[in-house]
């Protein structure tokens, strides 16, 4: 469960970076929407799977539910999913 949430949890991050750094300047600035659809449908798939696994792993692990809601809120936030991947997966007492 854990592999499978650190590649969504990547995923997820870069989905957003590309939705909020490209495909939006590109809508706003450019008055291009080509990118906006594809990546904003994406990010969404990816931020729902994020959720629902987080929750999976909370359960599996016996996370406290602030430390759910910390990884949660971190999906929503520019770079919070590595920070997370970071912080509560890759530290020993994770594995």
């Amino acid at each position: 469960m854990t592999r499978l949430f650190r590649i969504i949890a990547t995923l997820e991050g870069l989905s957003l970076l590309f939705l909020l750094f490209v495909a939006m300047p590109m809508k706003y600035i450019y008055k291009n929407e080509a990118y906006m659809h594809n990546a904003g449908m994406a990010h969404g798939v990816l931020f729902i799977a994020y959720i629902i696994i987080a929750y999976l792993l909370k359960e599996e692990r016996n996370w406290s539910f602030k430390k759910y809601l910390i990884v949660a809120v971190a999906s929503v936030i520019p770079f919070g999913t590595f920070y997370i991947e970071w912080k509560f997966l890759k530290a020993p007492e994770n594995n």
